[in-house]
């Protein structure tokens, strides 16, 4: 199954999804950037968190490039069966990068069903 969906309307599926997120988690997210793609050059994935979580900083931790949340728009839409399930696949998957910036890893997250 796929959906079709504008690069536009997927962008809103991302900023609402991390409108989900409490104010409190967003004004602790240091030096990241959330951005959107279509696809992974050479893996099949939702999302990807890249950079040093905050809980791996130390006072060492200066002059680094902004940490990056991707969400790869095709494989979302590629596997969703309709628009609500976009939606709750892209808020998943950004809740799931964000977490990993604070330092939660998969295995934590597979217990709180954000997998």
């Amino acid at each position: 199954m796929s959906i079709e969906m504008s690069r536009r309307d997927f962008d809103d599926l991302v900023s609402e999804a991390l409108d989900l997120i409490p104010e409190e988690f967003t004004r602790a997210m240091d030096n990241v950037v959330v951005l959107v793609e279509d696809r992974h050059p050479t893996r099949s994935l939702y999302g990807l968190y890249h950079g040093v979580a905050l809980t791996s900083r130390t006072s060492s931790y200066s002059g680094h490039l902004p940490d990056t949340i991707t969400i790869y728009r095709e494989p979302i839409l590629r596997f969703a069966r309709d628009e609500d399930a976009a939606r709750h696949q892209v808020a998943t998957t950004v809740i799931h990068e964000v977490a990993h910036h604070f330092g939660i890893d998969d295995d934590r997250l597979d217990e709180l069903g954000w997998a």
